[in-house]
């Protein structure tokens, strides 16, 4: 699950209910946390704030990320697993 949440900060794997669907309970969860790991160290990069290419790289990552979380907790709760 490490290896999805960075593929999907990095653009290569899009999380939509359709690919949640293959997931059991206990997957859901540790994306779940794998997603929140990988939330807080995008955060942590430091990109100057002269280098407009690193900035917009990390707010894409970010905003990439929170979507999927987003949809990771609609998608849970509709099933109605507790994260």
């Amino acid at each position: 699950m490490k290896a999805v949440a960075t593929d999907v900060g990095d653009g290569y794997m899009v999380i939509n209910p359709l690919v949640l669907k293959k997931f059991d309970k206990d997957m859901i969860k540790e994306l779940y946390e794998h997603l929140n790991k990988a939330m807080g160290a995008a955060r942590n990069i430091a990109a100057p704030l002269t280098d407009i290419l690193a900035m917009r790289q990390k707010n894409m990552k970010l905003q990439r990320l929170h979507n999927a979380i987003i949809i990771l907790r609609h998608t849970a709760r509709e099933r109605r697993i507790p994260l």
